[in-house]
């Protein structure tokens, strides 16, 4: 009979995340897992079957909590371009060390890993299809209530904001000065706003 086991497996997948994220999957080993999670590799095989099935609930993880927050920023910001330029402040400069920078889990995975791999793909697109969502839902307000230029095309509007979005986590995790990023931020937003009467 198989024995049951004696650890927290949705804690291990949260604590594993901060491993993938700094090194990489290919960069992670099994053994790197097991010392950082405190569990026998046996422990890992048991619960999660291989490094790449550990790999998917990180990901799935980090869909659900970080994810799923960044775009609660948007949903309950004020539709102003401040509110605006707050939201995407508090989303790329979200670092626990800013001495050194994990980045965001779904964007160093994409950039690792591509296209290679089908189910890291649909998890990835479903972590930045949060994104989109947050922005889609912030920026069908600013139009809206007039606060968007009138020629300002939603759907590219939300595909620039997103694009730049990458670009200012990956300049996070280069560890650029967080009041240069801020400042980045406004000079890209404010441009679309609406002039005023």
């Amino acid at each position: 009979m198989a024995r049951p086991r004696t650890f927290d497996t949705e804690a291990a997948v949260a604590a594993s995340i901060d491993v993938f994220r700094r090194h990489g999957y290919r960069g992670t080993s099994i053994r790197d897992l097991s010392a950082h999670l405190g569990l026998s590799l046996s422990s890992i095989y048991r619960a999660y079957g291989d490094k790449h099935g550990l790999f998917l609930r990180a990901l799935d993880h980090y869909r659900h909590t970080e994810s799923t927050q960044n775009c609660q920023l948007f949903l309950e910001s004020e539709a102003t371009i401040d509110g605006l330029c707050r939201s995407l402040a508090a989303m790329v400069l979200t670092e626990e060390d800013p001495d050194d920078p994990a980045g965001c889990f779904a964007i160093n995975t994409a950039a690792e890993l591509g296209r290679t791999d089908a189910s890291v793909v649909e998890r990835t697109e479903a972590a930045f299809g949060l994104t989109r969502a947050g922005l889609r839902d912030m920026a069908q307000r600013l139009h809206e209530n007039g606060t968007l230029r009138p020629d300002c095309e939603v759907d590219a509007f939300i595909d620039t904001l997103f694009t730049l979005i990458l670009g200012w986590r990956l300049r996070v995790r280069s560890g650029h000065d967080p009041i240069t990023i801020r400042a980045s931020i406004v000079a890209a937003v404010t441009p679309w706003a609406a002039l005023a009467p």
